[in-house]
């Protein structure tokens, strides 16, 4: 049995209608300065949830795919306004953001120095998450991701100090995610979920989490994504991505998401569209290395079972693409932007994203991501 380490939120509420808890805590804390991360729509709805904080600073300029550039210019207004606490309240780039945020407000260390694991060396403001989309579980994890625009790649920094000191999940403020975002960042969740239980370094504590998450998610995405106001699918949504999220601390993902880091930074696909359209050519690929565990992904994603675990794990590759079709994602890269003779580039710079490539459970070389990259560049099924 691998060793893991659990980071837990210390303070965790789950529930439809619990964001109206968010101000009693932050009173509690003793919270007089909060710097807030929220994208435009959401400004609004969560400041009625810091009432009682003396001053707010709002930072609603987060963009989809959050630069390094970006960050340093916000974190440098925070910088300004020395809060005592950092909100963020949004899908998982306001969520990164500010935890990045309150991580280097101190401003000794640099961004630059922290990409990788467990190079930053503290934290001061206290750190509070609100989701509003279910798929990063960014409100329970370790992680955050920035885009290097010098680079044309995702990093991540990954620390304890990132675990926020409280969040609220409340399935309510999902109801108004649109149809495309739901199904991205449900099927972002789905990633987490199958990359934490099939890949090197998985764990039975952790894949009690994992295989309820697979569950949850394939039996409701496709109702939460054609039935947005059905509050029960929501829920069901909102607590699978929670339980992807509490994967990614000790086992985290694994081939998927690294070479989905540069279709995000060089064609600017959204990072759970990007899982999405790998996601069942990497299932595909790997499955041979470890046909008992995808069989068990292949039962939770609902497929029957077959005459051994290989059947069943290709069964499963089957159910997987027909809940992504259900969803209406478009699986084809070469609709969404990107060239095809960028190939070669995608395989090396996703393999070199090495901090998840070693979780991968098939060892993956230049040729098989590659192929990997052609098949999703047709949008075909292995």
């Amino acid at each position: 049995m691998n060793t893991v380490t659990l980071l837990q939120v210390p303070h965790l509420v789950i529930g439809s209608g619990c964001r109206t808890q968010c101000a009693q805590y932050l009173a509690s804390r003793g919270v007089r300065r909060a710097f807030l991360v929220a994208p435009p729509f959401g400004v609004a709805h969560a400041q009625e949830l810091l009432a009682g904080v003396d001053a707010v600073e709002v930072e609603s300029s987060i963009e989809a795919e959050p630069t390094v550039a970006g960050f340093q210019r916000i974190l440098a207004r925070a910088q300004s306004f020395q809060p005592d606490a950092v909100i963020g309240f949004g899908g998982g780039s306001a969520i990164d953001v500010a935890k990045l945020v309150a991580a280097l407000l101190s401003g000794e260390q640099h961004i630059h120095q922290v990409f990788g694991i467990g190079l930053l060396q503290g934290r001061t403001p206290l750190l509070v998450a609100i989701p509003t989309t279910a798929g990063t579980g960014a409100e329970v994890s370790p992680n955050a991701i920035l885009l290097d625009e010098a680079d044309s790649l995702k990093k991540g920094v990954v620390s304890p100090f990132l675990v926020p000191d409280a969040a609220f999940v409340d399935a309510e403020l999902t109801l108004s995610v649109p149809p495309a975002v739901t199904a991205a960042t449900g099927l972002d969740a789905l990633t987490h979920c199958i990359e934490a239980y099939t890949n090197r370094f998985a764990h039975p504590v952790v894949d009690v989490w994992a295989l309820e998450g697979i569950c949850l998610i394939a039996s409701t995405l496709e109702e939460a994504v054609h039935t947005p106001s059905s509050l029960v699918a929501r829920e069901k949504m909102m607590l699978g991505s929670l339980y992807g999220g509490l994967c990614l601390g000790p086992v985290n993902t694994a081939a998927v998401h690294a070479l989905s880091y540069p279709l995000g930074g060089a064609f600017h696909i959204p990072h759970g569209h990007a899982n999405a359209i790998l996601l069942p050519h990497v299932m595909h690929f790997n499955l041979s290395a470890a046909p008992e565990r995808f069989a068990a992904v292949a039962l939770a994603l609902g497929a029957e079972q077959q005459a051994t675990a290989h059947a069943t794990a290709l069964a499963g590759t089957a159910t997987l693409w027909k809940l992504i079709g259900a969803t209406g994602l478009e699986m084809r890269l070469s609709a969404l932007g990107v060239d095809a003779s960028q190939t070669a580039w995608l395989a090396a710079a996703g393999l070199g994203v090495t901090r998840l490539m070693k979780n991968n459970p098939r060892e993956m070389n230049q040729k098989d991501a590659e192929r990997i990259f052609a098949s999703a560049f047709c949008g075909v099924p292995a």
